[in-house]
């Protein structure tokens, strides 16, 4: 194992045998047709560096808590070897490791002692821990009165606090109110400075935004492993373009035919207050179009294809725009063949991959749904404010799909439809900023 792995997998395999019936157990032995192999893992192999902080994604029995298990040693593998450099910190499926019986209190020590802890270590952080957990009284009530957001405060409450050098989270975090998950999230970023982190999650967001890399599971096998955005885009691809017939290569246009002024002729234009100092000075938010993308860089059923993507001002297409200034999106569809209940839509991404801001047209036309037949060409336009963004990189995605926002079809979805970059801005933290219309400090005594 290198000194640099402090998580290494060589060719690790699990395998259950499934019987129909209890007597098969016996009977297998004699007769191996009653018994079934299920490999819930099959052939894994990767190493984990130390400080990475790295996402297991996939559906659900996918073989992802089995893996993990298998990394904390509460399972044993079939075939290959997990080396593990370090002490580890679970928080796995709810309950693991408690005892209903026992009050919360008591709770804390089994749970602190399992993860390596001392009776002396976990007396000297009760304290923060009934703290971080917060569940009042409840600590000195047995844990099977407790509801599922309170086993997860308590348990992470323990692991927070068990100076491990691995945090291993299967999305239990899912079941946690608001307040606690921010909680755990500022806990997660912190910790990813000192440690290193396996993170299960459905939430391809979360992923990008705290993870390095990504290694995507499907049946029991390694799909892919690479960059946490690079891997989740391909996921989100893979779950909804499982019903694509084809994809396009054709790159994206910028020259669409259709009466732009008409559409555009009305955009409200309520300034910045301070948007005239700002661009005469070095903090003016530029954000230049670095390049169009590629629609074989896209996924869907063919049935339409997005055939043009274009930012707009005065109803021109531009290649520089400022944050805090009005800008209009254009994205020009080719139908192919008869949809119903049409959406167009887009996210705007950081460089992660992170979505900072979308919408779609879904609501705009919830009571009269759109209808196109082969051969319409369709034009989603967008105005908005654009907000003030950090310097760095951003991308835009665009979608076409039929349905609606739960149930729906992607037809078209191209990640990174057009790239810019934001070269100066007012803006040194968060993730946007956005335009004022006016900003005012009074003292009390001076009125409104």
């Amino acid at each position: 194992m290198s000194s640099k792995n402090v998580i290494s997998i060589k060719n690790l395999s699990k395998c259950y045998h499934i019987y129909q019936k209890p007597i098969d157990r016996i009977l297998a032995r004699w007769m191996p047709w009653k018994k079934r192999d299920f490999w819930a893992l099959q052939n894994i192999d990767f190493s984990i560096g130390k400080g990475e902080t790295v996402a297991i994604i996939g559906k659900n029995g996918s073989g992802k808590s089995t893996l993990l298990q298998l990394i904390c040693g509460t399972l044993q593998a079939t075939s290959g070897e997990v080396r593990v450099q370090g002490r580890i910190a679970a928080l796995l499926e709810l309950g693991a490791g408690f005892d209903l019986e026992s009050t919360g209190r008591e709770n804390v020590y089994i749970n602190g002692m399992l993860l390596g802890m001392t009776q002396v270590e976990i007396r000297r952080e009760f304290d923060k821990i009934e703290a971080f957990a917060d569940i009042g009284d409840f600590i000195d009530q047995p844990v099977k009165t407790y509801s599922s957001g309170m086993f997860v405060r308590l348990a992470f409450a323990v692991i927070a606090h068990a100076s491990p050098d691995i945090l291993i989270i299967d999305e239990a975090l899912a079941v946690g109110d608001i307040f606690f998950v921010q909680k755990c999230m500022r806990f997660i970023r912190e910790f990813k400075k000192k440690g290193t982190i396996l993170f299960v999650s459905h939430d391809t967001s979360a992923v990008t935004s705290l993870c390095d890399r990504a290694v995507w599971l499907d049946n029991g096998q390694m799909k892919m492993l690479g960059s946490a955005k690079e891997v989740s885009e391909r996921y989100l691809a893979f779950q909804h373009a499982k019903d694509r017939s084809s994809e396009t290569g054709e790159e994206i246009l910028d020259k669409p035919n259709y009466n732009r002024e008409a559409i555009l002729s009305t955009t409200t234009n309520i300034r910045d207050c301070r948007q005239d100092m700002l661009n005469d000075s070095n903090l003016k938010n530029e954000i230049r179009l670095v390049e169009l993308g590629s629609a074989n860089n896209g996924y869907g059923t063919g049935k339409a294809k997005i055939t043009h993507v274009n930012l707009l001002q005065d109803g021109q297409s531009v290649a520089s725009i400022i944050g805090g200034e009005n800008v209009s999106l254009e994205i020009v569809v080719d139908v192919s063949e008869q949809l119903e209940s049409v959406i167009a839509g887009f996210y705007f991404k950081d460089r992660l991959g992170q979505r900072l801001f979308g919408d779609n047209t879904y609501l705009s036309y919830l009571h009269e749904p759109i209808s196109v037949t082969p051969g319409e060409l369709m034009v989603a336009i967008f105005k908005f404010r654009m907000p003030i963004l950090p310097v760095g990189d951003y991308s835009i995605d665009v979608a076409l799909a039929s349905g609606d926002q739960d149930n729906h079809t992607q037809h078209h979805w191209i990640h990174d439809a057009a790239t810019f970059k934001s070269l100066s801005s007012s803006v040194a933290s968060g993730l946007v900023g956005i335009p004022m219309e006016s900003i005012k400090f009074l003292k009390a005594n001076d009125g409104v």
